[in-house]
């Protein structure tokens, strides 16, 4: 007869526990709070995704290649000399392709600064480039070798490396991918503390309640389950909403950076696997919401008898 009771009991302990806490959980703060932290995390981890893009493409596309800038004021000399760069690369196996950037795109990209003159060239002298792509990855021993060579045909002739010119630029991605990560570590810790703080708020006005409970018999796992299923519904209303509103922003802001037309901003689109670990913020917010509710809620009991 013990044993047919018991179940019934377990129930009857868990269906007057359950009314420890407000139902009408969309009332309280906590959704809230939690759509707010997931909304902010969505874009935290979108805003590194996207740069970790950018970075990831930008090396890919400028691996390999060098700018030659033949600077010379003399347009019948410069030609001379950038005619002997073209033989100089042709002539190399490690050369992948060459192409002389044309004057009039030139002019296009200085025509900003110095306006309609940018297109005189007597006016306002030009170098003339040269956009190399080597096979193989490109060292700095190599380059040194294939500048020194190459000032020695063309004396006018200036080498670079093209992943030299965007080295600040990776340094500053890089620093605002550890932002990122810095504010979705801080915005993790706020949520473990607002559920903390609920958590003991609710313990603390339903004292007497859990007393009572315990005299039934019932057990620190049975109360910590009725805590951590009332938090967990919360932070799943918050997670979804947090969300929508997370991926709102990011498609105002993405319409806002396609419109720059840039390139290099272009590089920044998120991907499948990009959208995939977006929408795993939620869930986690959920599994790190009812853990922090389960493990406050046991360790206050157990001091608490």
């Amino acid at each position: 007869m013990m044993a047919a009771r018991s179940p019934m009991r377990r129930t009857a302990l868990g269906g007057s526990a359950s009314r420890m806490l407000p139902q009408a959980r969309i009332a309280g703060p906590m959704p809230w709070v939690i759509a707010i932290m997931i909304a902010l995390t969505v874009m935290a981890a979108s805003a590194g995704l996207a740069l970790n893009n950018v970075a990831t493409n930008a090396r890919a596309e400028i691996s390999g290649g060098i700018t030659v800038q033949v600077v010379e004021g003399a347009p019948a000399s410069r030609e001379r000399q950038v005619e002997r760069a073209l033989s100089f690369f042709a002539q190399r196996d490690d050369v992948a392709s060459m192409r002389r950037v044309p004057d009039e795109e030139l002019a296009a990209l200085v025509e900003p600064w110095l306006g309609e003159v940018a297109n005189e060239t007597e006016a306002v002298p030009t170098p003339a480039l040269i956009d190399v792509r080597l096979s193989g990855p490109l060292t700095a021993e190599r380059l040194r070798e294939m500048r020194s060579e190459l000032v020695r045909m063309v004396p006018a002739a200036r080498l670079d490396a093209q992943a030299g010119w965007l080295a600040p630029v990776f340094d500053a991605i890089r620093s605002l991918q550890y932002l990122a990560m810095g504010l979705i570590a801080l915005l993790a810790l706020t949520s473990v503390a607002a559920v903390w703080l609920a958590a003991r708020s609710a313990l603390g006005s339903n004292r007497d309640t859990i007393e009572v409970i315990h005299h039934l018999g019932g057990t620190d796992g049975q109360i910590a389950r009725i805590f951590q299923r009332s938090i967990g519904i919360d932070a799943a209303l918050g997670g979804v909403a947090g969300l929508a509103l997370g991926l709102g922003a990011i498609f105002v802001l993405g319409q806002q950076f396609a419109d720059l037309g840039s390139g290099l901003v272009g590089g920044g689109t998120l991907g499948l696997r990009d959208w995939l670990v977006i929408g795993f913020v939620p869930l986690f917010g959920v599994i790190l919401a009812m853990l922090t509710a389960r493990l406050t809620v046991i360790s206050a009991l157990r001091r608490m008898l």
